[in-house]
């Protein structure tokens, strides 16, 4: 082996970039360092052995190289023991483009991968110790750790899986879950559903319901694809008081289509289904045929506090004094859910989904008492709820489109009414946007007309304030009413930005104001107090970039992780480097709910977090988040500074 004695603080002069002389008695030791940090935490001792019998470790004094582009071909894998090592890229120096490694970091993996020389010139910063591996033997370790090889494939994916298992630990006490939502629909509908052709008599249809005590009756194809499902809720309206008869077939009553999953799908993809359509049944197919039923029960065994059960009580409440005390389970379900280890695009669609039907639920309540017929208008959810990006501590963005034939005593009614949904939702704990960003005030009250020119403007003229409108407005999505008003809204101003290189050009500029917090040596930058702010300093960068790519390419998707899944392969990129944006986006967003579940919902500073506080792998996986941000950034500058 060529492992080294102990280490003192102070290395004599004439070992810089030495190789040091062999002590078999660290070998405990640094087997027990090495499973501190990822990938050898998940890696097998007989693999760590092979690691240290082959590596070796050497000093590096501060400022001493390790690796240059003019080293030619990568022929070794470094890990930090001690110290900190600093990577530059030519005259990326100059434009905050360095980035540093520190204490349990591994590098430089891509280089060793793609058997390349490095881009950039990796120097010692203070006092470095590092273990080297050579290539070859990182190869062969390769292929004898399935851990290590998917470390070395997908770090910023791999570091994504360490973080949520220890998410999933910390908050395993607090939860109210007996099982993840995570597991998948094969998991959870193990069962054959009981089935039925169409022509089945309703008699022998119920009979067997009875028989087997279940609550569905699958009614499918010869070749065993759903067609229809007739559930024990449905029986007393299309059977009973319908009066129809017992020898009918049961395709004359069946409810269809019938709304299915496949057996990849989740069981909080099943939940979800059931509550945005109000069903208790979800049919699992594989290749088109029905192979289980997961049920409203088979959910509630899941987990205690259930997504039905939140929104359907959102749904019978009847005034918004109810809707203040329901809105609180919100909260309870998200912290439930960060429990189960559930991912952030899952869990913020989820909260979002909730905030949208306990929206939906004002609309109902208040239009109902200003007698405002919601075909009138379309009501406007912008912004991260917009995109289905909602976190727990958010305020409101929402505006109105009005048909262009409303009249004025319609547009009175109508504005009246949407002041008091903003101060019922302000009441459920959706505070008043500070902007002015609401559908209550006049300015985001408009006919179709009137919001397809303040668009063209916005794209035409490109102030500042036109800038700061888009990154607000071009996230809408339709929440209820006449959706058609939003759809054809949406089709115009996607094709006249597409179509304005000169507007998507500022938007870029604008976006490149945003500075990743990474200092001059790469490692993460914080204020004096230690915090930094992830939402305006992380996820902010990836959305702003997801924006201007889809505009520019018509992509029409409105969520941040759609977008960046979609102008991927538009870019001619490869999918690592488009997952890592969407991987380094979603650890941003899960910090930020972890964040705002443990402070209290009217905390002054909902998205500041103290670096400190985070565990190993978080603070790496932080730090690796903002280097793939201000990797995002550079494209950016490339393609719009020009």
């Amino acid at each position: 082996m060529s492992l080294v004695p102990p280490m003192s603080n102070t290395p004599s002069p004439d070992a810089q970039g030495a190789q040091l002389q062999p002590s078999v008695s660290l070998l405990d030791n640094l087997r027990q360092e090495l499973v501190r940090h990822p990938p050898f935490t998940q890696m097998a001792e007989a693999d760590l052995d092979f690691f240290l019998r082959h590596a070796s470790q050497q000093y590096f004094a501060p400022g001493e190289v390790l690796v240059e582009p003019a080293s030619g071909v990568v022929a070794q894998l470094f890990y930090i023991r001690k110290g900190a090592v600093t990577g530059v890229r030519g005259m990326a120096e100059l434009s905050g483009g360095a980035f540093q490694y520190e204490r349990g970091d591994v590098f430089p993996v891509s280089a060793a991968m793609a058997r390349r020389a490095v881009t950039a010139v990796y120097s010692a910063s203070q006092d470095t110790f590092v273990l080297s591996l050579p290539v070859a033997d990182m190869q062969a370790l390769a292929e004898r750790s399935e851990p290590f090889a998917d470390f070395l494939h997908g770090r910023i994916l791999k570091f994504l899986e360490l973080s949520r298992r220890a998410l999933h630990v910390a908050y395993a006490s607090q939860t109210l879950a007996e099982q993840s939502l995570e597991a998948s629909l094969a998991e959870v509908a193990r069962k054959a559903p009981v089935c039925c052709a169409p022509a089945t008599p309703l008699r022998d249809a119920l009979a067997q319901m009875l028989q087997w005590r279940i609550g569905s009756m699958l009614v499918t194809s010869p070749e065993g694809a759903p067609l229809g499902i007739l559930t024990r809720y449905d029986i007393l309206g299309r059977v009973t008081l319908a009066g129809v008869s017992l020898d009918a077939p049961i395709g004359q009553v069946m409810v269809q289509p019938v709304h299915c999953l496949t057996h990849t799908h989740t069981a909080q993809d099943a939940a979800l289904l059931m509550s945005r359509h109000g069903i208790r049944h979800v049919p699992v197919t594989r290749d088109g045929v029905a192979v289980g039923i997961v049920s409203e029960r088979d959910l509630f065994a899941i987990q205690r506090l259930s997504l039905k059960q939140v929104s359907t009580a959102i749904r019978a409440a009847p005034d918004v004094a109810t809707l203040q005390l329901v809105a609180q389970d919100i909260r309870r379900f998200a912290r439930s859910l960060l429990g189960q280890g559930v991912q952030a695009r899952q869990l913020t669609a989820l909260i979002s989904h909730l905030n949208d039907v306990l929206a939906m639920r004002l609309l109902d309540l208040k239009a109902a008492e200003h007698g405002v017929d919601l075909t009138w208008l379309c009501w406007l959810a912008l912004g991260s709820e917009g995109r289905g990006e909602q976190t727990i501590a958010t305020d409101q963005d929402n505006a109105i489109i009005l048909a262009d034939d409303a009249t004025a005593e319609q547009r009175a009614a109508v504005l009246a009414f949407a002041q008091d949904v903003n101060q019922a939702l302000d009441a459920c704990g959706y505070p008043l946007c500070k902007g002015g960003v609401m559908a209550g005030v006049p300015a985001c009250c408009l006919s179709l007309r009137e919001w397809r020119e303040r668009f063209a403007h916005w794209i035409d003229h490109g102030a500042p304030q036109d800038l700061l409108n888009a990154s607000i407005y071009f996230d809408f999505r339709a929440l209820a009413g006449n959706a058609a008003l939003a759809q054809t809204l949406r089709d115009e101003v996607t094709e006249a930005a597409r179509r304005t290189p000169r507007f998507l050009k500022q938007l870029g500029l604008n976006a490149l104001q945003r500075t990743v917090p990474l200092n001059w040596r790469g490692a993460v930058d914080t204020d004096a107090a230690g915090t930094l702010d992830l939402k305006l300093q992380g996820a902010a960068i990836f959305v702003d970039a997801a924006r201007i790519y889809s505009l520019a390419h018509g992509v029409a998707a409105v969520g941040t992780r759609e977008r960046l899944e979609a102008i991927g392969p538009l870019l001619g990129l490869a999918p690592a480097e488009f997952e890592g944006w969407i991987g380094g986006f979603e650890f941003l967003q899960m910090l930020r709910l972890r964040v705002q579940l443990e402070g209290t919902p009217d905390a002054p500073a909902p998205n500041r977090i103290a670096v400190a506080s985070l565990n190993d792998i978080d603070r790496r996986i932080l730090k690796e988040s903002f280097r793939v941000a201000r990797a995002l950034q550079q494209r950016l500058q490339l393609d719009y500074e020009r």
